[in-house]
């Protein structure tokens, strides 16, 4: 079972349209991509991307799960309990993380999207050096994907 608190916090998060603009602002190849936060609307705030959140933080949701490459788990500060809207999709299995990130799902399509994601080129801080957008969040029954 995934982490309940954090999968209703992304489910709401999408269905309001939050995450609708943003962009994965950390690239690292074979470890993750990261997106999630509301400054990355605004390229002029780009020396406070990875800071934002909602407004409000969401409780550590520690699990089983490992981290392999698709799964989403969510980011956050050296507070375990500091998530809020930030998350990474694992490009390789960092299983180093198990247990220290919620880890609440995991990508069923689009794994050639995250391959050209994690290799795009980067400059510091690990940002792509081409915006790598976020049109917008669906939440849809895995069954229904084809």
């Amino acid at each position: 079972m995934w982490p309940p608190k954090t999968v209703e916090n992304f489910k709401k998060l999408a269905k309001d349209g939050f995450y609708d603009g943003t962009c994965f602002h950390r690239v690292i190849k074979g470890f993750m991509i990261q997106g999630g936060d509301p400054n990355t609307k605004d390229a002029k705030k780009e020396s406070q991307w990875g800071m934002g959140d909602p407004g409000y933080k969401v409780k550590a949701e520690f699990n089983d799960r490992h981290h392999d490459r698709g799964v989403l788990s969510m980011a956050r500060s050296q507070d375990p309990d500091s998530a809020g809207s930030q998350f990474f999709i694992c490009h390789g299995s960092p299983r180093f993380l198990d247990k220290q990130y919620t880890a609440f799902g995991k990508v069923i399509k689009g794994d050639d999207v995250l391959e050209k994601i994690a290799t795009t080129a980067t400059h510091p801080p690990d940002r792509p050096n081409t915006r790598m957008g976020v049109e917008s969040v669906k939440i849809v029954a895995a069954d229904t994907i084809k």
